[in-house]
């Protein structure tokens, strides 16, 4: 059987984002067009500005897309986008872009759930099936554990209950006056800190499920703030930013090995933005050496939003025989997994 090229576009929040992959799960391209400096000034996403850059960078990141891999739109066998979670405006852009273009070729269309790209995305550009593991799912919007039986077949163990921890270090990171976005801000902030400097809370990490809350430790991280000279820098900057990341990764780990532990399996993934976080993968590489389980991490480039993981998930739902998408479906801005 000829390969089949997939084509997905990703426009859930801020960033538009286009990639094509083939069906043995190879990238071919990942485009990425970023608004980070267009929603800077305001300290977060305009939702009214980024859909109207979605709407501007969606054709010409098509097209260049297709000509840094040397296809033309005819060669595309599947095409997919981004259903949601996300912004609903956002998330309308590349889903009625991805259709018109199904329509226009005559392809299947596929509708994607964002959390399932990030679920999926340790796997891509690795060989061999989806295997059966436990992953945790860690960004600005989400914190979730998940049971994965296979390809579409998910089972929910834990999520946040309030704050997502990707939240939890943007707002701390604004409390702090770093620069937007403020979670790579504060981890870089942290290198080098003393973890012990400040008494945060671990909240739920005793809870005896999987669940999250981060709105405490955040509370707890702006109430501190208030007790010290502002603006904070230099070595108590650098501390505060190292104490308040080790809270959060305390939790992250415990969680997850403890749900690793409990469901006896050997594969633990993490995916999603905060997965960059160097301080959490060198912490979930030594618990996962101790629990004798292996780790495997979403690449950096495949962390963030981006349309790879759209392309590698239609792929993957296609390969398990899973049927295409309806081109009345809708989007859903609270999507769940």
């Amino acid at each position: 059987m000829d390969k089949e090229l997939a084509l997905a576009i990703e426009t859930s929040c801020d960033e538009t984002a286009v990639a094509i992959a083939d069906s043995d799960g190879s990238i071919l391209v990942s485009e990425v067009a970023s608004q980070i400096d267009l929603h800077a000034p305001y300290g977060g996403v305009v939702p009214e500005l980024a859909s109207r850059n979605h709407s501007v960078d969606l054709r010409p990141l098509v097209e260049h897309a297709l000509a840094n891999a040397e296809l033309e739109l005819q060669e595309i066998d599947i095409v997919a986008a981004t259903a949601g979670p996300g912004l609903a405006s956002s998330l309308l852009v590349g889903d009625t872009t991805a259709k018109a273009l199904a329509v226009g070729l005559d392809k299947p269309f596929y509708s994607i759930n964002h959390m399932e790209g990030h679920l999926l995305s340790p796997f891509i550009c690795r060989k061999g099936p989806i295997e059966p593991h436990v992953a945790l799912i860690v960004s600005g919007g989400h914190t979730l554990i998940v049971q994965v039986a296979g390809v579409g077949d998910y089972n929910v163990l834990g999520s946040t209950k309030d704050d997502a921890a990707g939240e939890a270090f943007d707002k701390v990171g604004k409390l702090l006056g770093l620069p937007y976005p403020g979670g790579p801000e504060v981890a870089k902030h942290a290198e080098g800190g003393d973890i012990s400097a400040f008494d945060f809370p671990r909240s739920m990490i005793d809870s005896g499920d999987f669940d999250f809350s981060f709105s405490g430790l955040k509370t707890s991280a702006r109430y501190t703030l208030e007790k010290l000279a502002s603006p904070i820098e230099g070595k108590l900057l650098t501390d505060f930013c190292a104490s308040f990341q080790e809270a959060i990764i305390d939790v992250l780990v415990s969680k997850l090995f403890a749900a690793a532990t409990e469901s006896g399996t050997q594969l633990v993934t993490i995916s999603g933005g905060v997965s960059c976080n160097e301080r959490l993968r060198a912490r979930a590489t030594e618990a996962a050496h101790r629990a004798n389980v292996q780790l495997q991490l979403a690449d950096r480039g495949y962390s963030t939003d981006n349309a790879a993981m759209i392309a590698f998930a239609a792929v993957k739902r296609r390969q398990a025989g899973i049927v295409p998408s309806t081109l009345d479906s809708d989007i859903d801005p609270n999507l769940r997994l």
